[in-house]
């Protein structure tokens, strides 16, 4: 049972937790990012969301009927950068610019490589799929007269 506090949290940690997912996908825990990690922590914040206020009011507020989207959107993203060196001839998953060049694209302080492409699809593929296994869960949950 959830009571005003709990949803009062709920409410005031969803922006943050996702800030710290969206810190975690720019720059990890090294320079380039860390996409599962960032993935697993938004879907946390998802996750209290259901929690604190059940299956239909986050219907109503999030996004979440798009979740097997993004995590297909997600798998073809990293599917593509690992696979698309292979095309041209060199290894798969050889990432660009190469070790010790220089970086020409630029987002403020980001320097955007192949590698943070991969890690925002893997971000994609963890975040889609652990929303959709969340939402399957609470979707049969409340069709057994249980809570989510």
């Amino acid at each position: 049972m959830t009571t005003v506090l709990t949803r009062m949290v709920a409410r005031l940690l969803l922006v943050p937790v996702l800030m710290v997912a969206a810190a975690f996908l720019v720059k990890g825990y090294v320079d380039v990012g860390d996409g599962f990690g960032a993935g697993v922590i938004a879907a946390l914040g998802v996750l209290l969301q259901y929690l604190a206020f059940g299956r239909a009011a986050v219907e109503r507020v999030l996004p979440v009927r798009h979740a097997p989207k993004l995590a297909m959107g997600g798998l073809l993203v990293a599917l593509a950068v690992a696979f698309v060196p292979a095309l041209a001839g060199r290894a798969p998953l050889e990432h660009a610019p190469a070790p010790g060049a220089e970086v020409v694209v630029h987002l403020g302080s980001l320097e955007l490589l192949s590698a943070v492409a991969f890690d925002v699809g893997v971000f994609a593929l963890v975040l889609g799929m652990v929303v959709a296994t969340i939402h399957l869960i609470a979707s049969t949950a409340e069709e057994r007269g249980g809570r989510p």
